[in-house]
């Protein structure tokens, strides 16, 4: 449905997209992760045809309209609900009595129908954002296009968004979708990692999971110190989560012993250690340093 082929882009000196390339299939939820400034929204931006790339192809075979929902709240404040989905409805010419019909199926679908006569501008983050959603599919798309649509949002409010993509999903609606969320990387069919413009790793989250170049490892000792495992002489990340580090740990190295020796040289005992499954988080938090965290082989 959509074909990104040899993607460049830049804005002056910086080069926002360097030769992305990648397919998504209709039917898909594919998501594009990375940190701050990798370079999602412009790649988002380039398909919906808002940017143009310097170089490379974007195709789109969506059968229709798409729909697109920009990172930020850019709906009319000093309009209610309803009528937001009005304005939009009739931007793209639709008729008044096909903009109330779908205003009530699209509000029934994200539990919007008791708000519709509140201002935009009392609306909760969470409830915004579904506005936004509802006035990118008030032209019933097959392709939705979504630039971090829970950034900010309530971890409550983001379960509830997803749930309702999944429902999209299931009714036919291809969506691409930008993340800088990892658990929501985890619901996609298909991820495309960015890092300073450069596609870094495209595949299942099972894959980059089960590709994951390191070990990881989780360690309970009588201190909670953030800093108690610096970084080098193996140990590529880690972090204090309540009484447990989370260790990442090149795979070369003789992780468990590496371990209790560093604890044994500060003088402190191993009240657990283990080697864990990876997460996203552990590739997120790699790739974005520059890492090379995962491999097809």
């Amino acid at each position: 449905m959509i074909t990104v082929k040899g993607v460049k882009k830049r804005f002056g000196k910086v080069q926002a997209l360097a030769n992305v390339s990648f397919n998504v299939q209709a039917g898909e939820i594919f998501g594009i992760v990375g940190p701050d400034g990798a370079g999602k929204t412009t790649l988002i931006r380039l398909i919906c045809g808002l940017l143009t790339p310097d170089e490379g192809k974007i195709g789109i075979n969506a059968g229709g309209s798409l729909g697109y929902m920009p990172q930020r709240f850019s709906l009319y404040g000093d309009l209610t609900v309803r009528e937001n989905l009005q304005f939009f409805g009739a931007l793209y010419g639709l008729s008044k009595e096909i903009i109330i019909k779908r205003s009530e199926e699209i509000l029934a679908l994200t539990n919007l129908l008791p708000f519709q006569d509140r201002f935009a501008e009392q609306l909760s983050g969470g409830m915004k954002q579904k506005l936004s959603l509802t006035c990118a599919l008030v032209t019933q798309p097959k392709l939705l296009l979504l630039d971090e649509p829970t950034y900010g949002v309530d971890p409550e409010s983001r379960k509830e968004f997803w749930k309702i993509l999944y429902q999209l999903n299931a009714e036919g609606v291809t969506i691409l979708v930008s993340t800088p969320y990892m658990d929501e990387a985890e619901l996609c069919s298909h991820v495309a990692f960015l890092s300073e413009g450069r596609l870094t790793a495209l595949a299942t989250p099972k894959e980059l999971v089960e590709g994951f170049a390191h070990q990881v490892w989780e360690v309970r000792t009588e201190v909670r110190e953030p800093g108690l495992f610096v970084q080098g002489e193996g140990v590529m990340d880690s972090a204090l989560f309540g009484d447990k580090y989370r260790l990442i740990i090149e795979k070369k190295e003789d992780a468990e012993n590496l371990i209790k020796s560093k604890l044994k040289s500060r003088g402190l005992s191993v009240f657990s250690i283990e080697q864990v499954r990876p997460r996203m988080e552990d590739i997120f938090v790699l790739m974005a340093g520059g890492e090379k965290a995962w491999s097809k082989e």
